[in-house]
């Protein structure tokens, strides 16, 4: 049966297939662990290759009615969700989650590697769906970028003392990172570099690695891991995607490294809007 599609896409403010669902879940369930276990791996499109992302948290103000027409903002508001930018994906003629995957991947990856949606809602009447994709407004105040860097600090160091998987991957407990100025404020300038550039990548602009930029700062260790985030407006939402992310978990929980240094950025014109930087290093 031949499959139809719609994307729309606004802005409230400038500012092979993975299928890994657990036995006996719906339909929507299926598709939403299928998109996040995609944006949890390096995805080659349209010709670029994509960051690991965080999971998408499903959202029940954005399963809207499949197969609906009508103005998605206006949709949005009845539910009571104060977005920045959201985008929905309809598609006519999957009979299943595997089908819709398959045409998500072949004609919207780039919508589903954006790192700016943080939430997601997925809804199905008969072979009509409709993926929501959405970036909320920023809640609250938030303290500067030392003070943000030590609450991830705290959460990561609440994590490391306990054993937990990775996905495939176990790991004891560890012992608890040490702040280091210096990381620190390598992390700060490559926040601030991704949110003033607009860009969402461990390689900045001029081309630099993580390991690069520590040594430059003069940071001495001889080991370097990063992991980096986007659109999330407190640390403890970073950590608990962090967590969900094998590949950032597993950075997150390797007994190796004994220093960090965190920080966030925000510029109102780019894309996620906030970026966030922990960088771990092994003196």
């Amino acid at each position: 049966m031949p499959i139809a599609s719609s994307v729309l896409r606004l802005a409230a403010v400038p500012l092979g297939v993975l299928f890994a669902a657990a036995a006996g879940a719906s339909e929507e369930s299926q598709l939403l662990e299928s998109i996040n276990a995609y944006r949890g791996q390096v995805q080659r499109c349209a010709n670029q290759v994509s960051e690991e992302l965080p999971p998408l948290a499903a959202d029940p103000r954005l399963i809207l009615p499949a197969g609906a027409v009508g103005d998605l903002q206006q949709a949005l508001t009845r539910t009571d969700y104060q977005m920045v930018t959201a985008q929905a994906i309809s598609l006519s003629g999957p009979r299943d989650a595997q089908a819709v995957m398959t045409a998500l991947q072949a004609s919207y990856c780039q919508v589903l590697l954006d790192p700016q949606f943080v939430d997601i809602g997925v809804s199905r009447a008969g072979r009509d769906w409709r993926i929501v994709l959405a970036r909320p407004l920023l809640a609250g105040r938030m303290g500067d970028w030392q003070a943000e860097g030590q609450k991830l600090l705290d959460g990561i160091n609440a994590a490391r003392a306990q054993a937990r998987q990775c996905g495939g991957q176990a790991f004891a407990a560890a012992p608890p990172l040490a702040w280091n100025a210096t990381l620190g404020s390598v992390a700060e300038t490559h926040s601030r570099a991704m949110a003033n550039g607009n860009f969402f990548a461990h390689r900045d602009r001029d081309g630099r690695t993580p390991s690069d930029r520590a040594e430059l700062a003069g940071y001495g260790g001889g080991l370097i891991g990063e992991n980096i985030a986007a659109a999330q407006d407190s640390a403890r939402k970073v950590v608990d995607g962090w967590l969900a992310s094998p590949g950032h978990c597993a950075t997150l929980m390797n007994p190796q490294y004994r220093e960090l240094g965190a920080a966030y950025a925000i510029d109102p014109k780019s894309d996620a809007g906030i970026y966030w930087t922990a960088l771990f290093g092994a003196p």
